[in-house]
């Protein structure tokens, strides 16, 4: 078993997700907050000391079209700085329609009876969840 760390990476906020190898599963662990557009690395060691991961996930948005995203460069930035800062590997999850699909699950926990609004960092974090459920799944990981 493995624990691994995904990032939804975002200019404002990024939502970060832990899974595990052996049950293929991701859940959503929290929303940090960057300051200036730069990520808050305090908040991503903290989490690292306490998950102790093995590898990383950062998703990569493309465009409908096929091309690059505007974002493309800053996550790459990101994933090398990640790679650099804490030796581990990272790759790279395809997170089309990810935040659309996390606000979809929160809709329907709201239609369900939940009586709490839906934010964005909620969002944000279940996005990161379902870009590392979905590395894991291409992978074999159950």
């Amino acid at each position: 078993m493995s624990v691994v760390i995904g990032f939804d990476f975002g200019l404002k906020r990024t939502g970060v997700a832990v899974g595990n190898t052996l049950t293929g599963s991701a859940s959503p662990e929290c929303t940090l907050i960057s300051k200036d557009e730069k990520p808050d690395w305090q908040g991503i060691s903290q989490l690292f000391e306490a998950w102790k991961p093995e590898q990383l996930v950062v998703g990569m948005p493309t465009e409908l079209d096929g091309s690059e995203s505007p974002l493309k460069k800053r996550i790459e930035r990101f994933c090398n700085q990640l790679e650099g800062r804490y030796q581990l590997p990272v790759d790279q999850e395809n997170e089309q329609f990810t935040s659309i699909e996390a606000a979809q699950r929160l809709k329907e926990l709201r239609q369900s009876g939940r009586k709490k609004k839906v934010t964005k960092d909620e969002v944000d974090k279940i996005a990161a969840a379902i870009i590392l459920e979905n590395w894991m799944q291409k992978r074999g990981h159950r």
